[in-house]
C-alpha cells in the first residue's frame, strides 16, 4: 500500500488548489473546438450542472470530467486513495450521483449531453471525431 509522503497540512493545501473551472483538460477541449471551427459559451450558470461548454442554438452541452473526481470506471486515474478511503468513496459517489441528476435535468430541458473524460484526451483524433459526430456541421 502506497504511503502519502506529504503532511496532512500540505495535502490539504494541495487539494484546496483544485479548481472546477478552466482546468487543463477543459482548456485542451476548448482549443480543439476552436480549431475545428466551433464557437461556444462557458459554464452556463443558468443551466443545471453548469456545463463546461454549451452550444445554446444546438441545445448541446459538453462536460469535461476529471477521472478521479467523477469516478471514471476502470480508469487508472480514478484510483481511490488508500488514506481516508471511506471519505473519498463517499465524495466520489456523491459527485457521480449529482452528475447523473444534473444531466437528467439538462435532458429534460431538451439538451443533448456529451461527456469527455480526462483520459480521453490522450487521443485527440478520436475526441475530434466524437465531437464532430455529436455537434454536426459548423454553422456560420
Amino acid at each position: 500500500m502506497p504511503v502519502d509522503t506529504l503532511t496532512i497540512e500540505r495535502r490539504s493545501w494541495l487539494m484546496s488548489r483544485v479548481t472546477g473551472k478552466n482546468t487543463k483538460p477543459e482548456l485542451v477541449v476548448r482549443r480543439l473546438l476552436h480549431a475545428l471551427g466551433y464557437r461556444f459559451r462557458l459554464h452556463a450558470k443558468d443551466l443545471p450542472g453548469r456545463p463546461d461548454i454549451v452550444f445554446r442554438k444546438r441545445h448541446k452541452a459538453i462536460f469535461i470530467h476529471g477521472c478521479f473526481w467523477h469516478g471514471h470506471g476502470g480508469c487508472r486515474k480514478a484510483k481511490v486513495p488508500a488514506t481516508r478511503s471511506e471519505f473519498w468513496i463517499h465524495k466520489i459517489e456523491t459527485n457521480k450521483s449529482r452528475d447523473t441528476r444534473k444531466e437528467d435535468e439538462l435532458r429534460a430541458l431538451g439538451y443533448d449531453i456529451m461527456t469527455i473524460w480526462e483520459c480521453d484526451l490522450k487521443d485527440l483524433a478520436t475526441v475530434s471525431t466524437r465531437i464532430i459526430s455529436f455537434l454536426g456541421p459548423i454553422r456560420h
